[in-house]
């Protein structure tokens, strides 16, 4: 799909956005969520990804019940993504509705785990 297209089928699922879309979309948006910035329906290489955001290079994607008959394509995105240095989270558009609460404390949680500091590296002489 070329880029052009990519970019009129982002700006056509703007406006089409499902309810659970709609709805994590609310908190994610304007910086609210932990004052990041997310992106809806962006074009990343030749997929478009429902949220993103880039600074802490997390995907969130909002899946309904059509993604259970293409698993292997989500499959191959999201390896695609995890190679360009993405963490990609799913969630299922019932749990969105029913659990928001939840699935924003998942979404905090992967932004606020850091990996601990490497141990220093012993000095000459040191451990002698």
């Amino acid at each position: 799909m070329s880029e052009k297209n990519l970019l009129s089928n982002a700006k056509t699922l703007r406006s089409q956005q499902t309810e659970a879309e709609q709805r994590l979309w609310y908190h994610l948006r304007a910086h609210r969520f932990l004052g990041l910035k997310f992106k809806r329906q962006k074009p990343m290489g030749r997929y478009i990804v429902d949220f993103v955001c880039l600074e802490q290079r997390l995907v969130i994607e909002i899946d309904g019940g059509q993604h259970a008959e293409q698993l292997d394509y989500d499959r191959r995105r999201d390896v695609w993504l995890r190679s360009q240095g993405f963490t990609v989270l799913r969630f299922w558009n019932n749990e969105v509705m029913q659990q928001l609460d939840e699935v924003l404390e998942q979404i905090r949680c992967t932004l606020t785990v850091s990996p601990s500091p490497p141990s220093p590296l012993p000095q000459a002489g040191e451990g002698s």
